[in-house]
């Protein structure tokens, strides 16, 4: 297993993690197999989406908020209850085709961090199974 730290800036953010994934792949002695990319956090996720227009990841967060209030009827005492609610949504892992070293994702697609209670230090564990 691998891990790599993201430091957030914001309470919700996607932040784009791909290339560091891409790097710590490229470096594995096995070259084909499925990724799977598993967030430890109760109030961030994972997601794989559009990274190329950066209007998608406002967009998804703009979604969420208007589905999901930060200030709602919540009975969670720490006010992070809309978080714990969207990572739900949006899930704590994705999987990712690796082949001959390369994630095999579509041309437009990223591999998210979705921090929805931030800024705070997170981490992100990867898991490769050979195939």
């Amino acid at each position: 297993m691998e891990s790599i730290s993201v430091n957030t800036a914001k309470r919700q953010e996607l932040v784009d993690i791909t290339s560091r994934v891409q790097h710590l792949v490229s470096q594995k002695e096995f070259k084909s197999g499925l990724l799977t990319i598993y967030c430890p956090h109760t109030t961030a996720a994972m997601t794989i989406n559009e990274g190329a227009d950066p209007s998608v990841a406002r967009d998804i967060l703009a979604s969420l908020e208007k589905l999901v209030p930060w200030k709602g009827d919540y009975r969670h005492a720490e006010g992070n209850s809309d978080s714990h609610i969207k990572t739900s949504l949006t899930g704590p892992s994705v999987q990712v085709i690796v082949e001959e070293g390369r994630l095999m994702l579509g041309t437009w697609q990223k591999i998210f961090f979705a921090e929805f209670d931030g800024p705070r230090p997170r981490k992100v564990w990867l898991k490769w199974i050979a195939g």
